[in-house]
């Protein structure tokens, strides 16, 4: 057993005190700030607020389209992209389990047989020296390391915060999925209703230009006019084949996007989305917004990491202290190998303390107080990023509620110049150029209005995500 005499005493404490100056006394400079700080009293203050307007935990399904709700739980379960996230989870929740045993008794078990001479000049005595012998070995090995200054533990809060982060990361890439899916489907509503408009433009054009073959026979427009009516019919054609292959590629899109092939494309059909106008926000934002979006969650259980790190690189400034020991059996004899008198064993204190690094540990701390800062300044960032999100999509909410009604009024408006302008040209007034240029605003107009329809969609996915897109509390 070792014995530590007093003179060592000495030393070791001299030592200590080496070390204790040796540790820098600057920290981090960062100053961690919430989303309560961020002024936004004003430009929330015409908004509606219900405490139960949070995004809840399926809340895609608020659209109505059970084909929709079918493609969302397969993505859940069958995307690769989740697939690795969750698999950082469990190389997190790993490390975490290294450095959790890493402060606990450690044991193991050796043994070696091994053919040796002994020198004939060593330190062997006779009739050992100077022959060749086997010589075996068993032995039971332990070892504790005593976590005076909090090495241990901060390394494993610090895994903590990490494995916290990643599952946060997790729930971002399920949500960054669902919104994905949600703004495909909502494309492929659009393509197929702006389809409807090009079939309906279609049908027009060939009415009109079987009226101005009439006409044409009745000697009241030239063949001027029905070429330029003939001309615009595989136009309206074109666009619906274009429209036909913008459909087919946002199908096999959404195929992807749920994990599977192209042919789970080609089984879907048209959607029938229910358009929400809700302009609620919750009661408690900005404040919550902090414990509901999992990138905000990720970043602070980052911050956290960050502090236990440098909690860790502070206390390398200390020495570590363990015991160590072994029992088992040793022989250079196999026929003596099993005997009592075979035992060994020692056990003993293990100091280790640095005292002159050249400043690798000053530079580590100061290397853990710069990572501690840009974590925190990557969390204020996001904090104010996510709360902008949400302004962001709130204000193009309040514009297209706004435009829709004069939007509808510029239909209502176009629709009747068109039908005057076509009665007219049925009754032999009217000309085909102002049919023509009826026809065109009134294409323009649809075009104007389905597009305030999907940006109404896309601005309400937006802020559910921009909410959380009902992820618990968290941290």
């Amino acid at each position: 057993m070792l014995q530590m005499k007093i003179p060592h005493v000495a030393m070791t404490v001299l030592a200590l005190m080496l070390a204790g100056c040796a540790a820098p006394v600057t920290g981090p400079r960062a100053t961690l700030h919430g989303a309560a700080t961020l002024q936004a009293q004003s430009t929330l203050g015409q908004v509606i607020l219900s405490s139960a307007a949070w995004p809840e935990g399926h809340w895609w399904e608020r659209y109505g389209d059970a084909q929709l709700n079918t493609l969302v739980a397969e993505a859940l379960t069958r995307s690769p992209n989740l697939d690795m996230a969750e698999a950082r989870v469990r190389q997190a929740d790993a490390i975490l389990g290294r450095a959790e045993a890493a402060d606990g008794l450690q044991l193991g078990l050796n043994e070696h047989t091994t053919r040796q001479r002994f020198s004939e000049h060593g330190t062997t005595p006779k009739p050992v020296a100077g022959t060749w012998k086997w010589v075996n070995e068993a032995t039971f090995n332990g070892s504790y390391a005593f976590d005076f200054w909090g090495k241990n533990r901060a390394s494993i809060e610090a895994a903590v915060g990490v494995t916290h982060a990643v599952e946060a990361d997790a729930k971002a890439a399920q949500l960054v999925l669902v919104t994905s899916i949600l703004r495909s489907y909502v494309r492929l509503q659009q393509a197929w209703q702006q389809r409807d408009i090009a079939l309906a433009t279609l049908a027009q054009r060939q009415h009109i230009l079987q009226l101005t073959e009439q006409r044409v026979k009745a000697r009241i427009d030239s063949n001027v006019d029905l070429k330029q009516a003939a001309s615009l019919v595989p136009a309206a054609k074109l666009q619906v084949a274009q429209l036909d292959e913008a459909i087919e590629l946002t199908q096999a899109e959404l195929a992807a996007l749920a994990g599977q092939g192209p042919d789970r494309g080609l089984a879907l059909v048209r959607p029938v989305l229910k358009q929400t106008r809700a302009s609620l926000l919750p009661t408690s934002l900005p404040a919550e917004l902090i414990g509901r979006r999992p990138d905000v969650v990720a970043q602070r259980w980052r911050v956290e990491a960050s502090g236990h790190d440098i909690a860790n690189a502070k206390a390398q400034f200390y020495p570590n202290i363990s015991l160590t020991g072994l029992v088992g059996l040793q022989s250079i004899t196999f026929t003596n190998f099993d005997v009592g008198g075979s035992r060994i064993g020692a056990f003993g204190p293990a100091l280790s303390l640095p005292i002159f690094d050249g400043g690798r540990l000053t530079s580590n701390l100061a290397g853990r107080n710069a990572e501690y800062d840009f974590a925190v300044a990557q969390y204020n960032a996001t904090v104010i990023d996510a709360l902008r999100d949400v302004v962001s999509q709130l204000v193009a909410l309040r514009a297209i509620e706004r435009q829709r009604s004069l939007q509808q009024e510029a239909l209502d408006t176009a629709d009747q110049a068109y039908q005057l302008a076509l009665q007219r040209y049925k009754g032999g007034v009217g000309n085909y150029l102002q049919v023509l240029a009826a026809q065109l605003q009134l294409l323009a107009t649809q075009r104007q209005s389905l597009d305030l329809d999907m940006r109404a969609f896309d601005a309400d996915i937006a802020l559910a995500r921009a909410l959380g897109g009902g992820v618990l509390p968290q941290g």
